[in-house]
């Protein structure tokens, strides 16, 4: 779906309290976590207001925030 977000706390409602945790002890996360949510703000901006990019651009895009955030589930799972 367009413009769908996809936070963390969206995507795994259930480690909300460990997100909260590793963001205000683990520096990594948080630098992890700002670049995904920035990422995340982009790609929905991009498709919310159409804004003319190539096809392999925007999967681009899509693909950086999947690795970031499994990069962050892994976190959450350790």
């Amino acid at each position: 779906m367009l413009g769908e977000s996809h936070d963390l706390l969206h995507e795994f409602p259930d480690l909300e309290q460990k997100i909260a945790t590793l963001r205000a002890a683990n520096p990594e996360f948080t630098k992890l976590m700002d670049e995904y949510d920035g990422l995340d703000a982009r790609v929905r901006s991009i498709e919310e207001l159409g804004t003319p990019v190539a096809d392999e651009t925007i999967e681009d895009l899509k693909k950086e925030r999947l690795q970031l955030k499994d990069a962050l589930y892994a976190m959450l799972r350790a």
